[in-house]
């Protein structure tokens, strides 16, 4: 069976150029999507946030790989919340977010909010004047 989890992976800089999600792949079965990538140019660490699918003994075999890497991993731990009673239904989140988390509901032109679908990018909070958009630290 086939289960999806949301990952957040740490590359020292010696593993940055490293070919490390085709090992998951080829290696683990394992599926990937990415949602945020950012490496420092000048030789810092790499960042990936993925979502990784795959049956649950290749997800925690390939989880098992990176660990012995040097990559460290941490499963997305962060959940944007929406304060509905800070709201003015602005609607600059939607314009800004790329999964369509936030949108505009028609006729009504209120802005709505899908919390399933979220990447954990957090462009809508820089957006938000009215702080009505935060992260929620599980």
């Amino acid at each position: 069976m086939q289960i999806s989890k949301k990952v957040v992976l740490h590359f020292p800089e010696n593993l940055v150029e490293k070919p490390i999600t085709y090992e998951l792949v080829k290696n683990y079965d394992i599926i990937f999507n990415i949602l945020k990538a950012k490496v420092a140019i000048d030789g810092g660490e790499g960042l990936l946030l993925l979502e990784l699918s795959g049956t649950e003994e290749n997800l925690n075999k390939g989880l098992q790989y990176l660990k012995e890497l040097g990559v460290k991993t941490e499963s997305l731990t962060q959940d944007v919340i929406w304060l509905k009673e800070s709201c003015v239904m602005c609607g600059i989140c939607s314009s800004i977010c790329p999964s369509h988390v936030f949108y505009i509901k028609p006729p009504e032109m209120r802005v709505e909010f899908e919390p399933e679908k979220c990447i954990g990018c957090e462009e809508c909070l820089k957006v938000c004047p009215y702080n009505a958009i935060r992260l929620k630290l599980i």
